[in-house]
C-alpha cells in the first residue's frame, strides 16, 4: 500500500526497473495531492494495476504543471492536474491529451467552498467588490469560478485582487488578515470550518453548473504514441477503482488519511469527493467556456479536442 513517505519522496531517486516485476509496466505518475486521487490510491493498494500489468507508483507534486512538464519530459507515463491547466496547456498548443476522468463536481455534493473570517463583514458578492481573494494560482480553476460566482451573484469580478495562496494556507492567510476570501477543498474545508478558522460563503463552482470535470489524468501524445496499450490500461484500471470508490468512501478514509495526515475521524464525516466513471466532452465545456470568457485562453474551443480517441473510444465519444 501507497505510505505517506512514497507520495512526498517518491521513488525518482530507484531505477524504475527495481520498482517492479520483470512481467509489470514500471508506470510513474505524479499528481497534486487530493481526494481525487483516491481511485489511484485504491488501484495500487488493491492489486488493480497489478491485475492489467501495471507496477504504478505515484509522486506527490504541487502543481499540475509541474506534473504536466514532468509527462513532456518523460519522467512520468501520467499525471493527475487540474482541468484548467490542461485547458491552457492545449490553447498553446503543448500536446497532452486526457486518458480518464479525475474529480468531478456535483453541486449535489459540494465538495470545494468559498470562505471568509468567522466574524468577518463579508455576507455577499458584492462585499468582495474591491478586496482581496486568495487563489492557488492566477487563472487557475477558482479564480475562473469565484469570478463567475461573484458576477452571477451582484458582485463585479472586475475589482477584486487576487492573491496566490496554496490552498493548504488560505484559511491562516484569512485568520491574519492578508486576504478577505479564498477557496478550500475537501478534506481541508470542513476542518477548517470545524475548527472556526473560517465561515463558509458559498460554492463558487455552482456558477460554472451543477457537474463538470475539474481535474483529470493525463499522459503526452508522445507518451501515447509509444504505449498506447499501457495508457489504456491504466485508464480502465482507475475505471474499476472509481466504480468501487465513489460508492465506499468510508472504506477509503485511510488511503486518505496517509495522504494527508488529517485525522481519520474528521476525514469519515466530511463530504467526499466523487470521480469520473467515463470521459464525456460535456462535463468538459463549462471550464472551456469560462476559461474564454474570462480571458484565461484566447477563445473557446471543442472539448472533444483534450480527449484521447481511445478514452473517447472507451467512454462512447462521438
Amino acid at each position: 500500500m501507497l505510505t505517506r513517505a512514497d507520495l512526498l519522496a517518491g521513488l525518482a531517486a530507484l531505477p524504475l526497473a527495481a520498482q517492479a516485476s520483470p512481467d509489470l509496466f514500471a508506470l510513474h505518475a505524479g499528481g497534486v495531492p487530493g481526494d481525487d486521487v483516491t481511485p489511484f490510491l485504491y488501484a495500487q493498494s488493491a492489486g488493480i494495476f497489478r491485475r492489467y500489468g501495471i507496477d504504478a507508483t505515484l509522486d506527490a507534486a504541487k502543481s499540475g504543471s509541474t506534473v504536466a512538464a514532468a509527462v513532456i519530459g518523460g519522467s512520468y507515463v501520467a499525471g493527475k492536474s487540474s482541468l484548467v491547466s490542461l485547458i491552457t496547456a492545449h490553447a498553446r498548443g503543448v500536446p497532452l491529451t486526457i486518458v480518464a476522468p479525475a474529480g468531478i463536481w456535483d453541486a449535489k455534493a459540494p465538495t470545494i467552498g468559498l470562505v471568509v473570517k468567522p466574524d468577518g463583514p463579508v455576507k455577499s458578492a458584492a462585499d468582495l467588490n474591491g478586496l482581496t481573494v486568495a487563489v492557488s494560482s492566477i487563472n487557475d480553476q477558482y479564480t475562473i469560478a469565484t469570478k463567475a460566482w461573484i458576477d452571477a451573484h451582484g458582485g463585479d469580478s472586475s475589482t477584486i485582487k487576487l492573491l496566490e495562496i496554496p490552498l493548504s494556507a488560505v484559511a491562516a492567510a484569512i485568520a491574519q488578515g492578508r486576504v478577505d476570501a479564498g477557496s478550500l477543498e475537501t478534506p481541508h474545508l470542513q476542518s477548517a470550518i470545524d475548527a472556526g478558522q473560517v465561515r463558509l460563503l458559498a460554492h463558487p463552482f455552482d456558477a460554472l453548473g451543477a457537474r463538470w470535470l475539474f481535474s483529470a489524468w493525463f499522459t503526452s501524445q508522445d507518451q501515447l504514441a509509444k504505449n498506447p496499450k499501457i495508457v489504456d490500461a491504466f485508464a480502465r484500471a482507475l475505471r474499476d477503482a472509481t466504480v468501487y470508490t465513489n460508492a465506499h468512501h468510508a472504506e477509503t478514509v485511510p488511503l486518505i488519511a496517509k495522504l494527508t495526515s488529517l485525522d481519520p475521524d474528521e476525514i469519515a464525516k466530511m463530504t467526499r469527493t466523487n470521480c469520473g466513471i467515463a470521459l464525456d466532452p460535456r462535463d468538459i465545456q463549462p471550464l472551456i467556456d469560462g476559461a474564454a470568457k474570462y480571458k484565461v485562453i484566447p477563445a473557446a474551443f471543442d472539448a472533444r479536442e483534450l480527449i484521447a480517441p481511445s478514452a473517447a473510444t472507451a467512454s462512447g465519444v462521438r
